[in-house]
């Protein structure tokens, strides 16, 4: 790892003589041969191989420049370090690139986090020039982050609304007739739930909290005719409706903490249905039992 310079370089027309550069990028083929590139034109080149070794690098370190490949192995993408180098440095310029050319026309989501994108190979002068020039006109803005508890809490009716469609719209399995009110009664107490778990994480491997409302919400769907399946399939909508919120929201999301989100939210809403479940089992069992003389 290399330390931070003692004596900061002197700038020139407000920018550092030799920009401080984070390429991040698994093939080490790409890796060497861009820190060669940037290298001999005067940057001041660190290189991580995976997103981990980069967030580590990013909390000991500064930059002026992230240049980073979008997909990686492991935990995290390159807009996991964008996001981190974003509350770290918000003026740094960042750059993503991607093996994959229609990620040019899904740009505008990542053009909100990153900068800049370009497309895998990378022509060497043009990479140059980019990084040059955002360095010269600055970052286009520093972006609103926000985390995913306060995005589902201010998107539940609409994720609820997005949920009762995908409901209605699957008549032949959920062939109980319900109003939206009495179809839809348990969500809010789930939405509050899971920004309680967020805003609260649990150490992994650790059991979900018991949720009195999901017992509740089973008892109630046997009541109302539900069959054990209809109540999974509306669990499986409701995590298809959030993940729809979060990706309409993609913008504004926190990237650095969005994969232990998502994984907390299907954690979450998994426990749900399996204690909604326990209780309608539960409930199936004691209507079976023989009435006593």
């Amino acid at each position: 790892m290399l330390a931070e310079p003692q004596n900061p370089v002197p700038e020139q027309n407000g920018l550092p003589a030799r920009p401080r550069v984070l390429l991040v990028d698994d093939t080490e083929s790409v890796r060497v041969s861009l820190q060669m590139v940037l290298e001999h034109h005067e940057f001041e080149v660190v290189a991580a191989t995976n997103v981990k070794d980069a967030l580590q690098l990013i909390s000991t370190q500064r930059f002026d420049v992230l240049l980073s490949d979008l997909h990686m192995p492991g935990a995290g993408d390159g807009l996991t370090v964008v996001s981190a180098l974003r509350h770290s440095n918000p003026r740094a310029v960042t750059v993503i690139f991607s093996g994959y050319p229609e990620m040019k026309e899904a740009a505008a989501a990542i053009l909100m986090q990153a900068d800049e994108i370009l497309v895998k190979p990378l022509d060497p002068r043009t990479l140059v020039e980019t990084i040059r020039e955002r360095l010269k006109r600055g970052v286009k803005s520093v972006r609103p982050v926000e985390n995913v508890a306060n995005i589902l809490e201010r998107e539940t009716q609409s994720t609820i609304q997005d949920w009762l469609l995908r409901v209605e719209l699957e008549p032949q399995i959920i062939t109980v007739p319900l109003d939206h009110k009495e179809r839809s009664g348990h969500l809010p107490q789930i939405f509050r739930d899971l920004a309680h778990r967020l805003r609260h994480p649990l150490q992994l491997g650790t059991r979900a909290l018991v949720s009195p409302a999901a017992a509740r919400h089973g008892l109630v769907r046997r009541q109302q005719g539900y069959t054990a399946a209809m109540m999974v399939e509306e669990s499986r909508m409701l995590q298809v409706s959030i993940f729809q919120t979060l990706q309409n929201n993609l913008h504004q999301v926190d990237f650095s903490l969005l994969l232990v989100d998502v994984m907390a939210i299907a954690d979450e809403v998994d426990s749900q249905l399996a204690q909604a479940m326990a209780a309608y089992i539960s409930e199936s069992q004691i209507d079976e039992l023989p009435i006593e003389a």
